[in-house]
């Protein structure tokens, strides 16, 4: 009392920030009128359940209109995507390009059961010049082989990240995440360059499909119940040892010790299921007959293979990858924490810019007759029978009377989109002003959907649901490739959506 203040007063600098802070909110009068525009109504069901009031008043309402009876009486025993296609966006988005690369290559690969899109877009890139130089008719590398490698690899990453994050709870938001699909089929470009600068490549007859590779679930589902349980023996070592006062250093190898002997019955069972690949440095022969029926022969190692036919003209290392994701700045070098394969191997890299950008680079590319390999979402508005790839494919607004009107960057944030799948664009059409108006992709869902394995995606398309496009260096717009090589990436978290392995 008296003299003392009742409340502490507030030094000069806490009293600016919440002057400041004050400034940034609404004012009161300001809200009121934001909210007396609004058509404010009392709710049906105060406590927020769904009443049979709701329900009886709904259903009056659309008994009374005649669309919603007749979408009623179509599509109760129709497929909703085959009855709402726009007969317009069939017409008019045709299998049609005036500019193709110069050599095409066969036959339309299938990667059957799996989720392998990114080692066939990958390769599909890649038989290009294995084709062109040795005049072949017909000619796959072999997925399997990349994918035998790839799978073993993503395995021993996974439990490497768990000797590495040990003192994390197990139900910590990273160890869960991770945990989830660990060894996922999908991946991304630079996981494509570790495989290959490791491990080269194959003609598939030399390490062919199996049943496993072509139909990947049932393994998968052992090898993540076997790797769980070994992420648990391995976590409770690294945590017991530096508990009982060795040095983390020390810990950390003698759990490596033991996850090898874990790593070997991974081994096993691949091996078993997939069969034994050949060794990056193991010779093989490989015999052949050209687009004339000529035999041809060579003998040499996978990793030869690779410098020999596949890395001439565009190596693999020498490409990097351009995303459009507009929630985060142009030109701006982009990582993912705890993305890999091969553990210490090159991390995954992306260089966002403007989709503007992205584009002209497809253009330029397919001018220049390199094929691109490209990630997108592909289950967003697009008819697999068809092969086509639209924005306007569907009905659905104006069938039901509403609006889906996410732009880019909300369906990212909310969950509604990703780079889901990667295929390959190997020609463009281009309006008479050099703008795209659609593109030829290439697919590797078999010879059967579109126009025999080919798919049409059209500019708007791309605009929405493409997010990345893989380009060499020399190709490229030199001031994103400075950023590519200038290091210093911003790093998401492993949840973030463009984290998602095509």
């Amino acid at each position: 009392m008296g003299s003392s203040p009742s409340k502490p007063l507030k030094s000069a600098s806490t009293q600016q920030q919440q002057n400041a802070e004050s400034e940034k909110r609404p004012r009161v009068s300001e809200t009121t009128a934001a909210f007396s525009a609004l058509s404010m109504s009392t709710p049906t069901s105060v406590n927020g359940s769904i009443s049979l009031q709701n329900v009886t008043s709904w259903e009056a309402d659309i008994t009374q209109d005649p669309k919603a009876r007749l979408a009623r009486t179509v599509l109760s025993h129709s497929d909703i995507r085959d009855a709402l296609v726009s007969r317009k966006a069939t017409v008019t988005t045709t299998h049609i390009f005036n500019h193709e690369i110069d050599f095409k290559t066969g036959p339309i690969t299938n990667q059957r059961s799996s989720g392998r899109c990114w080692l066939f877009a990958t390769t599909n890139v890649l038989r290009y010049e294995v084709m062109k130089k040795l005049k072949l008719k017909e000619f796959q590398l072999s997925q399997s082989y990349l994918f035998f490698w790839d799978k073993l690899n993503k395995s021993n990453y996974y439990l490497e990240l768990m000797i590495e994050n040990a003192d994390l709870p197990v139900d910590d938001r990273v160890i869960n995440h991770l945990s989830g699909d660990l060894i996922s089929d999908g991946g991304q470009w630079d996981m494509a360059v570790n495989l290959l600068e490791t491990y080269g490549v194959v003609p598939q007859s030399v390490y062919p499909e199996s049943f496993h590779s072509s139909s990947s679930s049932p393994l998968n589902s052992l090898l993540k119940t076997k790797l769980r349980e070994d992420a648990l023996i391995l976590r409770k070592l690294t945590v017991d040892m530096k508990a009982a006062g060795l040095s983390a250093e020390t810990a950390v190898s003698a759990a490596r010790a033991d996850k090898e002997k874990l790593m070997k019955e991974i081994y096993t069972i691949m091996t078993a299921a997939l069969g034994v690949p050949p060794l990056p440095n193991a010779t093989f022969p490989w015999e052949y007959y050209d687009e004339n029926g000529k035999f041809g022969t060579w003998s040499g190692t996978p990793l030869e293979y690779y410098k020999t036919f596949a890395a001439k003209a565009y190596p693999a290392k020498d490409s990097f990858s351009l995303i459009n994701d507009p929630r985060n700045d142009h030109s701006q070098l982009i990582t993912i924490d705890k993305l890999g394969n091969i553990w210490g191997g090159r991390p995954v890299l992306y260089v966002n810019t403007d989709i503007e950008i992205m584009k002209a680079t497809v253009v330029k590319m397919v001018k220049a007759n390199v094929p691109v390999f490209f990630g997108c979402d592909v289950g967003q508005s697009s008819e697999r029978n068809l092969g086509l790839m639209d924005t306007t494919l569907f009905q659905y607004e104006d069938t039901f009377d509403i609006t889906l009107g996410l732009t880019k960057a909300q369906r990212l944030e909310i969950n509604e989109s990703a780079m889901t799948h990667a295929m390959v664009i190997s020609g463009v059409h281009l309006d008479a002003n050099g703008k795209p108006i659609r593109y030829k992709v290439e697919n590797s869902w078999g010879d059967t959907p579109g126009n025999k394995g080919y798919f049409v995606m059209t500019d708007d398309w791309f605009n929405e649901f493409v997010y990345q496009v893989v380009v060499p260096k020399s190709l490229a717009p030199k001031d994103l490739v400075a950023v590519f090589e200038g290091g210093n990436a911003k790093v998401l978290p492993p949840w973030d959506p463009m984290g998602t392995l095509a």
